[in-house]
């Protein structure tokens, strides 16, 4: 925590923490040298795409046209350095093109401007802004899959690039010199579309084949996925565990002993993969109680040796594992969306529960905003720096709680 905040403070030293918990924001941001007001509270967990962001008018209208470039980079970004880092590159360009459109445009500009979209192709022209400054193209990659990408241009186009905003887990890098046009950035733009292909393959492949629970509308630049498993449970025979194929019924008869599938037990795991080398291991942590999550655990910890890389990688990922996730052929959503114990809910701020009381015979799910103000306003509930020790809402038994999520 003292890293992250002394690293913010070298990116933003007018933006100070006003708590602890590091959960509350409030200064200035700089730009250009002028310094804008702004306020971030962000929600116990840390969770910056569940961040809440006040801003002065001024800095709401400059920063208008760029609401989705920002939605998506807190969607995106690891923490908040990263997204401060970002909102700053984002106001600079702001501030640039709201200054250009004071300049007035010569002559060359425009025409220059038209001859490059009638060369390009006005079928892949999106929209054009009635003073010739955005423009939005669209392309397709190889697989079919529709992209946009935002050209803002300033008064000295062509001598100077355009800036390029695009729906990318990385960062689009323009190389331009003053011979070049709208072409060429064009041509860069299909080049970097084919060199993020194996990367929204594994995730199309996941979204398509598996639940996803969190992000609920996943952008191009998403590199996360929280995915639902189900939890197989055999009969009171007690008879070895075999890995059964969920996708034929919800319960199978093998050898005599028969296996049921528990949905809504609020288990999952949530990846984040490496848009530049998708098909290696993720970075993977699990959510759900302890019973159900340890055996998960200990079995990718075994496997991670067999990982290959020829495969995609939903199917390393079951066979690491030894399971199959719960196909949309089979099951459905509702399946695991199994409300919040405390406000009823199954979303607040676009997240679903991710704490889960760890008694087997409970497993009530809760949002851990919830778990939280219920646990500090109970007498007997104590803490421990970040960790809070109380009782199951529920059914009473031992239940600990950290005020932040940490990867396992």
């Amino acid at each position: 925590m003292a890293g992250a905040r002394a690293a913010l403070l070298r990116q933003c030293p007018l933006l100070l923490p006003l708590n602890r918990e590091g959960t509350a924001y409030e200064g200035f941001v700089t730009a250009q040298g002028r310094d804008f007001h702004i306020r971030i509270l962000l929600p116990m967990d840390l969770q910056l795409k569940n961040a809440s962001i006040d801003c002065s008018w001024h800095l709401k209208k400059i920063l208008h046209g760029y609401r989705h470039i920002l939605k998506q980079r807190l969607h995106s970004c690891p923490d908040l350095v990263s997204f401060m880092v970002e909102l700053k590159t984002v106001l600079e360009i702001a501030l640039r093109n709201t200054q250009d459109l004071h300049i007035p445009r010569p002559p060359e500009y425009y025409s220059c401007l038209v001859r490059d979209l009638e060369t390009l192709g006005w079928n892949k022209v999106v929209y054009v802004d009635t003073g010739l400054t955005t423009v939005k193209l669209k392309a397709e990659d190889s697989c079919g899959r529709q992209h946009l990408i935002i050209l803002k241009l300033n008064s000295k186009y062509p001598t100077e690039p355009p800036d390029c905003l695009v729906d990318f887990p990385v960062q689009f890098a323009v190389s331009w010199m003053p011979q070049n046009s709208l072409i060429d950035i064009y041509n860069q733009f299909l080049v970097a579309l084919e060199s993020l292909k194996e990367f929204w393959d594994a995730m199309d492949e996941i979204d398509g084949k598996t639940w996803v629970l969190e992000p609920e509308n996943p952008t191009r630049s998403a590199t996360t996925r929280r995915i639902a498993i189900v939890e197989i449970s055999l009969n009171p025979f007690k008879t070895p565990f075999k890995k059964v194929n969920i996708s034929v019924l919800k319960y199978m008869s093998a050898e005599k002993s028969l296996y049921f599938l528990t949905t809504g037990n609020n288990v999952s795991v949530n990846i984040e993969v490496d848009p530049r080398h998708p098909n290696m291991l993720p970075e993977c942590y699990f959510l759900g109680a302890d019973h159900a999550v340890n055996p998960l655990r200990i079995k990718l910890n075994n496997n991670m040796h067999s990982w290959d890389p020829e495969i995609s990688l939903l199917q390393n990922l079951q066979d690491l594992l030894e399971i199959d996730f719960p196909s949309r052929a089979v099951l459905e959503k509702s399946d695991f969306a199994k409300d919040c114990g405390i406000c009823y809910a199954y979303r607040l701020a676009g997240a679903p529960p991710d704490q889960v009381c760890d008694d087997p015979r409970c497993g009530q799910p809760f949002h851990q905003a919830c778990l939280y103000e219920w646990l500090q306003g109970l007498p007997s509930s104590r803490q421990s720096f970040n960790v809070i020790f109380g009782e199951c809402p529920y059914c009473n038994k031992p239940l600990t709680l950290k005020s932040s999520v940490k990867k396992l």
